[in-house]
């Protein structure tokens, strides 16, 4: 039997500076049954993440919210890790690349460069933010197209005509952060000399390390000559300042693949048994494998590959990349509420049904996956429900009933048997492969097998005949030890199945040789159901829900001087339009939870002269909706109506707090009339 592998394996860092959705959760899933697999079959595999902490976004965000950057990135991090364990996905460690571990690393990293030649200095010429004191990154600046005259566009490229220039073409230039007109300064600028390791990225990129499309792609950027590559940015930002340059920053980029070996080291602090070195020196036999989407492929397969070779470490085994999520074939998108938050799938779905169908639909490539929400239901309901946990099911009573609960020895489909068997190297190979969707036909093949056999003896039939006990015993048996063989091939998919499926069958954890052997003379735990069907309405609200995030997200931005300026405190409006603003004194006359919507309320509310009917998103504060009539609070009387897919808001009451149990109505003083205007 040849010895265990050493395997360290990483997912794209998520940024932090916004929630985890669907289309995230595609790549952490599929990294984690990768990992389950290699670990079921015994190997050494260790899973590593963090979150990407650093960058002018997460500074201008802290800022805007009061906390400092720190706290931001640390709320973040918690909501990020309980998003990850609710989908059962695995880390063996979940750090920061705001960590010791990282500034050391990236330090070291950058002074191996430097002292090899590879660091060069030269000015650049940048748009300023005059009123904010700080350089601005493209997606900071917003102007008039130079190509087709469309207002409003990024300083990299246009969204309408598709047009790509440099910032300092755009006309009446702005800044999004302030709003204010950049002007043009110099800044002396570090860059990694890329160039220099074109010869070993051509041989790299095409040794096997990378899918064919992904090659075919960055041989587009070979052929054409790599440029150096800027790797700092100046003060104010957030992140780790270059050794001896004061004022001076690592671009986000720079630090963030490091902290794949921040992480793992951070690790290796806590787990003596693991030695940093024997997983990144130069001639390594571990392996190292990166698994990300194919929007930041020129980072890991040219940057970062270059970076440690230039540094002395060993470079990556492969780099898996694949596409992105569609949702009902079309991009997600939040009006249709197919731009899906974790947590929002998590407040009505079971984790493992998302999981059973990203692995039906994985492939090696990097083609795009679509979640078609009618499929997912069922396909979902029909293979686990109708057929894994159906053979369970249709078994486990005629065991308990007629033996004791005691499965009896013997092989009553031997045929079926070695089927099972056979088919065992290849759903391994499929694994390995990461060609998941292949695993799961395989799977599904066998579950059809199994159950067709089942149906064709009947044992619910041979259970009324006399003299027959017997053979209902040895049909049911092999039945619960087929489905402990499919649950076996499963178990990187499906971990609480299993667990569960584990404990009916009253077993220690299964692991990937158990399908070698058979339960026999064995007593099974009473059966309890293991799985139940998807429920179409849940898959509706959960849309719905989607919708609503959308809703408030909305409602708590008002127009500024750009996307980032969103945000009360930052955008600044006249006067006379806050003047314009028809401000009431309204009496809740009625108020109720809206069907199928998790965070509305439904309130008619008396302004005096007419009734009005208003959805707010209040129902966490308020779960007992009725003990809000017949109080007085505040509204938007001249809001323009708005048609929802529960009916028309005619307006909106005024609320503070940070959210959920904390969202307080706003009152007027005693003595407040409804109808009243609030001045």
């Amino acid at each position: 039997m040849s010895e265990p592998r050493q395997i360290l394996v990483t997912s794209a860092l998520p940024y932090a500076n916004g929630s985890i959705h669907l289309g995230h959760m595609l790549e952490y899933i599929q990294t984690d049954m990768w990992v389950r697999f290699q670990k079921l079959r015994g190997n050494q595999c260790i899973y590593v993440c963090a979150d990407d902490a650093h960058g002018s976004a997460i500074m201008l965000r802290a800022e805007k919210e009061g906390i400092t950057p720190e706290q931001l990135i640390a709320n973040v991090q918690a909501e990020h890790s309980s998003d990850f364990a609710d989908f059962l996905v695995d880390f063996d460690n979940f750090h920061s690349t705001h960590s010791e571990e990282n500034r050391e690393l990236s330090g070291l990293i950058y002074s191996r460069l430097r002292e090899a030649g590879h660091i060069a200095t030269r000015s650049v010429t940048q748009y300023f933010d005059p009123e904010k004191g700080m350089f601005l990154a493209d997606r900071f600046i917003k102007g008039t197209c130079p190509k087709c005259a469309a207002e409003d566009q990024y300083g990299d490229n246009c969204e309408k005509c598709g047009a790509t220039y440099a910032p300092t073409e755009l006309k009446n230039p702005k800044s999004a952060i302030s709003g204010a007109t950049p002007v043009l300064r110099d800044s002396q600028h570090f860059f990694f000399k890329l160039p220099d390791f074109q010869a070993m990225l051509q041989q790299w990129t095409r040794s096997g390390t990378l899918q064919d499309a992904v090659a075919n792609k960055l041989a587009e950027w070979l052929d054409s000559g790599l440029q150096e590559w800027d790797i700092s940015r100046d003060a104010p930002y957030f992140g780790f300042e270059i050794p001896g340059e004061p004022g001076k920053y690592f671009y986000v980029w720079l630090d963030a693949p490091i902290g794949y070996m921040a992480s793992f080291k951070n690790l290796c602090a806590r787990r003596p048994e693991l030695d940093f070195d024997a997983f990144w020196n130069e001639g390594s036999k571990a392996e190292l494998y990166h698994f990300i989407g194919k929007d930041i492929v020129n980072f890991h397969a040219l940057f970062w590959p270059a970076m440690l070779e230039g540094a002395g470490f060993r470079k990556p085994t492969a780099v898996n990349v694949h596409g992105y999520l569609t949702v009902n074939g079309a991009k997600m998108s939040k009006s249709r509420g197919t731009f899906i938050k974790a947590r929002t799938y998590l407040d009505h779905l079971q984790p493992e049904y998302l999981r059973y169908y990203y692995a039906a639909k994985l492939g090696r490539g990097v083609d795009d996956l679509d979640l078609n929400l009618e499929d997912f239901v069922q396909k979902v309901n029909s293979d686990l429900v109708g057929k894994v946990v159906n053979i369970a099911s249709r078994c486990a009573g005629f065991i308990h009933k007629g033996n004791e609960g005691v499965m009896v020895a013997g092989d009553a489909a031997p045929d079926l048997t070695e089927a099972f068997l056979a088919a065992a190297p290849s759903i391994a190979d499929a694994y390995e492969g990461r060609d998941f969707g292949r695993a799961m036909r395989e799977i599904m093949a066998l579950a059809d097998r199994a159950n067709a056999w089942i149906a064709d003896k009947a044992p619910w039939s041979l259970a009324k005949q006399e003299g027959k006990q017997e053979e209902v015993q040895a049909i049911c048996a092999q039945g619960v030890n087929l489905f402990r063989q499919l649950v076996i091939f499963l178990k990187p998919v499906l971990p609480v199945l299993a667990a569960d499926a584990e404990a009916f069958l009253n077993v220690a954890p299964l692991t990937w040789n158990d399908h070698l052997s058979r339960l026999e003379n064995h007593t099974l735990n009473p059966f309890k159901a293991l799985m139940s069907r998807i429920e179409p309405a849940k898959v509706e609200a959960m849309v719905a829900a989607s919708k609503e995030d959308l809703l408030a997200t909305e409602a708590k931005a008002p127009a500024g001087n750009g996307e980032l300026a969103k945000d009360p405190l930052s955008a600044e409006i006249e006067f006379d339009t806050f003047a314009a603003v028809d401000l009431r004194v309204a009496l809740i006359v009625k108020a109720e939870a809206v069907p199928g919507a998790d965070k509305l309320l439904q309130l008619t509310l008396d302004i005096g002269d007419e009734h009005r009917n208003v959805f707010s998103g209040i129902k966490s504060a308020y779960p007992d909706p009725s003990k809000l009539e017949g109080r007085l609070t505040m509204m938007v009387a001249n809001l323009k109506p708005r048609k929802m897919r529960f009916g028309v808001s005619e307006g909106m009451v005024m609320a503070a707090g940070p959210g959920g149990e904390e969202i307080y109505l706003l009152s007027p003083d005693s003595g407040a009339k409804p109808g009243q205007r609030i001045k």
